[in-house]
């Protein structure tokens, strides 16, 4: 129990200081970014998609004799349009800015504690965890990071406390409430939908703006080590 808990105040310090942890000049900004989303591709398809795979084949019974092989995924697929939706919303400007900001970090607080549910419920521990807080870590700065620069006073005022609240709530719920684990690969679904549209669209920078080096290292330490960690380990 002691290891989530330190994954999760990492994330909740994570969110607090997102405006500070991106590099200010231009071609360490270009490796951080680029080094990120080879750490994040990696993540997604070494860990993230066979644990999909694994969460769609361990349905039990008595909800195996209605399962058609992708109720999982389509899951995921929702937090795919959910997070598109959010995006909308903040990027083009339908509603006001100020609506705008609450729509979106109220989505994303809840978005934090799915995440934080997920940790802890699947009871990820050890190595496991710090790889886990490695890639998901990052990912949580690019989305603050965006945040910040979208709504950078909002976000320094209220944003940050929302997003870390989000994740003390995940917590609460996991330490109180037993959800069935149908429910629990459903969550960690959606999660993993709007986890993998985030990366795709926000964490890989564009072809000029990639530092290609930096994100071939990335890929290959991150995916060498996770899978040889999974061989050893079993995960």
């Amino acid at each position: 129990m002691l290891i989530p808990f330190i994954v999760g105040i990492v994330f909740i310090i994570i969110h607090f200081f997102a405006g500070a942890l991106i590099p200010s000049g231009k071609v360490m900004r270009m490796k951080w970014f680029s080094f990120s989303g080879g750490l994040a591709v990696s993540y997604i398809f070494i860990y993230l998609l066979p644990t999909l795979h694994k969460e769609q084949t361990d349905i039990e019974e008595p909800y195996r004799h209605f399962t058609m092989e992708s109720e999982v995924y389509f899951a995921g697929l929702i937090g795919v349009v959910l997070f598109l939706g959010i995006q909308i919303i903040i990027k083009q400007n339908y509603i006001s800015h100020t609506s705008s900001f609450w729509s979106a970090i109220s989505f994303y607080a809840l978005y934090n504690a799915l995440v934080s549910y997920t940790v802890l419920s699947f009871e990820v521990s050890g190595i496991e965890a710090v790889f886990y807080c490695i890639a998901i870590g990052l990912h949580f700065i690019a989305v603050a990071h965006e945040m910040w620069r979208e709504f950078p006073q909002e976000y320094t005022k209220y944003g940050r406390y929302m997003l870390g609240s989000g994740i003390a709530i995940g917590w609460i719920v996991a330490l109180n409430i037993d959800l069935i684990p149908l429910f629990r690969s459903f969550i960690f679904a959606l999660v993993s939908g709007a986890m993998i549209f985030t990366v795709f669209k926000h964490e890989l920078p564009s072809e000029k703006d990639t530092h290609y080096p930096s994100f071939l290292i990335a890929v290959l330490i991150y995916s060498a080590i996770t899978m040889s960690l999974k061989f050893f380990f079993e995960w």
